[in-house]
């Protein structure tokens, strides 16, 4: 026997065996009305299951069968694997077999005899003595639980306790039946524990794969899905139930790929090697709605039971590929931007370098076209000289706006003007490209305030894209471009508008909400860098102005506003009146290291009125300063040796009163250096090309008192 001592542990997995075992005699049915009831011994939970009065040596009167001889029985107790021992009422042991006596490292004879106490140990002995009276009293105990002994350490025990006693007479004596399952139960808390470690991490590992923001997919070894975690469902837009056991290449792949995965999922249920695992590939995969998307993604193989599956984590890389496309772009727009400030100067010394012959032809012509006044078929041809050659002017001189670079300057600003300077500057490429050009612009349009320069890149950008949109157009191809002024509102001033409208394909409904983003082009490629509208909508709102897209029936129609300037134009714009003659004494200094133009200069005051000297130096304009009285001088900014502004300086030395009777005539009087030069001296300056109005108006406002 080894009835429970005081536990070191406690045992909180406890588990009944069976039914308690029927002593021999008695019948079975006693025992299924056992009371189960857990005793706390020393903080040891125990599993109890206490019987009615039955006792061992009792035959009920409807009992039959043989009675085992002595004999036989002590055999059978000896030689059986459980441990049998016989307790008296002193707590001393009557009987011990082998197996009892064996538990404790004795023997049958050593054990006989001796009380409790000595052989499984005060502490256990203890534990045994409040089970006592309600055994002696009658009662059977089947219990199970750890005990710690002496000699074995800490066991786990099941024992069945039954008592022994002729009818009728007291309970002489307690037959014990036990097994020592210590081994079984030790390994089924390890199979518990190991159980629970696997609850934990399959637990832990689906939270990992549930909350993961990488989409995994996993398959078996013929590409049948077999896990989808919930960012796979967010990536593709697809559900989890919608997707188990269907092929991964119909679910996820553009069909271009499809083929490859088959063959090489094939190929590595054939025992191939692999070419794809581990490695990190990039790639493009299908949405639920048919639109592909990039990815990254790596692949890996795990054998499972001698089953393999395969898992893809993939991540969405749309934005890092929407960002190196941009970037791209930037760099584009910016070898672009390089290559248009290279040509913006090459086009601004050409310009530059126009000038003096159309300044000839223009004023030649102008010339001519007053000798001609008794030829009116002569005057006709050399009007349309000097138009042709004034149109040459206009486009010169828009090439350097575009080509010039320099702080924002505003001032009043004819859009009409700009409008029209933008036609001539396109009218070939209008014209190549069958394209009608139509100009509706308001007459007496008031002037606007803002930056010439920067609004006529506006109103370019507008005439280009509706130019290039028609490019693929069948049918009509038109633009229309019209000019007014706002009514009145009382919730801000009136604003003049400019409208330009094409008969294109129009503007996609997808699109129109991105067409003003930086970088975003409907283009084909080359064609555009997504930077104009842009632009061109900042430029506006810089101005306090706006660039929409309005909706239309056919086309696209974009309108440009922008605030008055407060300054009226003229009534009507007409030709600027010669100034009348001056007296013969007015004289006039011509500087220009052109002969041709300083001739035309010339010709040009003389038949005014004025005596006129001229010079091809700065350095001879100083000999004839010394030499002579002049009342003003026309010269040339940009000469060799000595230029306008060094003779400026000397002429100022030596004369003072000469000092703001200069007019200086260059190809580009608004560029930074110019610009800056006549605005620190006050000077007049007078662009290239001239008409004579242009130059007489000059020269006579010089000479006011």
């Amino acid at each position: 026997m080894s009835p429970p001592g005081r536990p070191k542990g406690e045992y909180r997995s406890a588990q009944h065996e069976g039914s308690p075992v029927s002593p021999p005699g008695r019948p079975k049915g006693e025992y299924r009305s056992a009371q189960h009831e857990g005793l706390p011994v020393s903080g040891l939970q125990r599993e109890l299951s206490w019987t009615g009065s039955l006792r061992w040596g009792e035959r009920p009167d409807d009992a039959d069968g043989a009675t085992l001889d002595p004999a036989l029985m002590s055999s059978l107790l000896d030689h059986i694997t459980a441990r049998v021992a016989v307790i008296d009422r002193g707590h001393c042991y009557r009987y011990a077999n082998g197996e009892a006596a064996g538990f404790f490292g004795l023997t049958p004879q050593q054990i006989t005899g001796r009380h409790l106490a000595d052989v499984i140990g005060r502490a256990s002995y203890e534990g045994y003595l409040p089970w006592a009276e309600r055994l002696f009293g009658g009662e059977s105990l089947r219990w199970q639980g750890w005990v710690e002994y002496p000699v074995r350490g800490r066991r786990f025990i099941q024992e069945t306790m039954v008592p022994y006693g002729p009818a009728g007479e007291p309970v002489q004596a307690i037959v014990v039946f036990g097994r020592d399952h210590t081994e079984l139960k030790l390994h089924e808390e390890a199979l518990a524990r190991q159980v629970e470690q696997l609850r934990t991490s399959e637990a832990l590992k689906s939270a990992i794969v549930d909350h993961a923001l990488a989409a995994l997919i996993s398959t078996d070894g013929q590409g049948r899905i077999v896990e989808f975690n919930p960012s796979a469902e967010a990536m593709f837009g697809r559900s989890r139930a919608e997707v188990l056991g269907r092929r991964v290449s119909e679910v996820v792949m553009p069909e271009r790929y499809r083929a490859a995965h088959d063959a090489g999922m094939a190929r590595l249920e054939g025992g191939g090697a692999p070419r794809v695992l581990g490695r990190r590939m990039e790639l493009f995969a299908l949405r639920a709605d048919g639109r592909e998307f990039p990815i990254e993604m790596v692949l890996w193989r795990s054998d499972v039971g001698g089953t393999a599956f395969y898992t893809a984590s993939i991540a969405d890389v749309s934005e890092r590929h929407d960002a190196a496309r941009q970037i791209e772009r930037q760099r584009e727009a910016l070898r672009q931007s390089e290559r248009l400030t290279a040509m913006g100067s090459l086009l601004a010394g050409v310009a530059h370098e126009l000038n003096n012959p159309l300044a000839i032809v223009m004023g030649r012509a102008t010339l001519l076209e007053e000798k001609c006044e008794d030829r009116r078929d002569l005057q006709h041809d050399v009007q349309r000289i000097r138009e042709a050659a004034e149109r040459c002017g206009r486009i010169v001189r828009t090439f350097l706006n575009m080509a010039r670079s320099r702080p924002s300057q505003r001032g009043a600003v004819a859009l009409n003007d700009l409008v029209r300077a933008a036609a001539d500057l396109l009218g070939y490429t209008y014209r190549s490209h069958n394209v009608a050009l139509q100009l509706d612009l308001a007459p007496q349009l008031p002037s606007v305030m803002g930056d010439g320069d920067q609004i006529s890149q506006i109103v370019l950008n507008l005439m280009v894209n509706a130019q290039q949109a028609l490019t693929l157009t069948v049918g009509e191809r038109r633009v229309h471009v019209s000019s007014g002024v706002e009514q009145r509102r009382t919730d801000r001033e009136p604003r003049v508008w400019l409208r330009v409208v094409d008969t294109g394909p129009g503007v996609a409904p997808e699109v129109r909400a991105r067409l003003f983003e930086t970088f975003f082009t409907t283009k084909p490629e080359g064609l555009g860098t997504g930077l104009g509208l842009s632009v061109s909508r900042s430029v506006a709102r810089e101005h306090g102005g706006e660039l929409v897209l309005e909706s239309t029936a056919q086309g696209a129609s974009f309108r440009l506003s922008l605030p008055l300037s407060g300054e009226a134009e003229p009534p009507a714009e007409e030709p600027v009146a010669p100034p009348a003659e001056v007296p013969a004494l007015a004289q006039v200094l011509v500087v220009d290291d052109e002969p041709e133009l300083a001739e035309l200069l010339r010709d040009m005051l003389e038949r005014a009125g004025y005596a006129v000297a001229t010079a091809l130096s700065g350095a001879v304009a100083l000999e004839l300063l010394d030499a002579a009285r002049f009342d003003a001088v026309v010269s040339d900014l940009r000469m060799p040796d000595m230029d306008g502004a060094a003779l400026w300086r000397a002429a100022s030395a030596r004369q003072p009163e000469l000092a703001q009777r200069f007019l200086f005539v260059t190809g580009d009087t608004l560029s930074p250096d110019a610009s800056e030069f006549l605005k620190a001296t006050r000077c007049a300056g007078l662009d290239k090309p001239f008409s004579k109005p242009d130059l007489l108006a000059k020269v006579a406002e010089m000479l006011k008192p």
